[in-house]
């Protein structure tokens, strides 16, 4: 993965890249090696999904003294008490699950964004980026109306699977189109 991003970095020095994974392999690779080797490869931040807040300590002084973004996750069932502790620590941009359950399968409405975005930005003064659910240019579009940003990825990804790099790039630039429109 790390010689991927130093492949596209030979191409493109610009366009911040952010891996999204697990804990298990950076802790079978080593916190503070990963996090050293995922920046001079060009890594511009980390999600750790599996990350519980009250071990945060694991990635965060590594992350820092290499200049990486640790962006957290909050989701609809974060309580305003844990709200502060989610995010301590967290830089970059806030990750906002937008539904319960499985990505994909619903999306959050309007009403829900205007509820709970504002309630997170109570808490925070980072972008919140709005994920889970989001597919279409429609769907971006009304969570550009609330947020900071759309991400759209299983959509993509399936996209990607079935159909190539160009078909996601067309769907890629209707999504922008859609919350240019907002």
């Amino acid at each position: 993965m790390l010689d991927l991003v130093r492949d596209f970095r030979r191409g493109n020095a610009a366009t911040p890249l952010v891996l999204m994974g697990y804990l298990n392999p950076f802790l079978a690779y080593g916190i503070k090696p990963f996090c050293r080797d995922a920046a001079e490869a060009g890594i511009d931040g980390l999600i750790v999904v599996d990350l519980p807040t009250e071990e945060a300590d694991l990635l965060l002084p590594g992350a820092a003294a290499n200049n990486l973004d640790v962006i957290r996750l909050v989701a609809p069932t974060t309580t305003d008490e844990r709200l502060p502790k989610v995010l301590a620590g967290s830089s970059g941009f806030v990750y906002y699950v937008s539904i319960t359950g499985i990505t994909g399968t619903r999306t959050a409405t309007a009403e829900d964004l205007a509820r709970d975005i504002p309630r997170i930005r109570r808490f925070t003064k980072l972008p919140i980026a709005v994920g889970f659910g989001v597919r279409t240019p429609a769907q971006a579009a009304i969570v550009a109306q609330h947020a900071d940003a759309a991400i759209v990825a299983s959509a993509l990804i399936e996209k990607l699977c079935a159909s190539g790099v160009e078909s996601v790039l067309q769907d890629v630039k209707a999504l922008a189109e859609g919350v240019r429109r907002k």
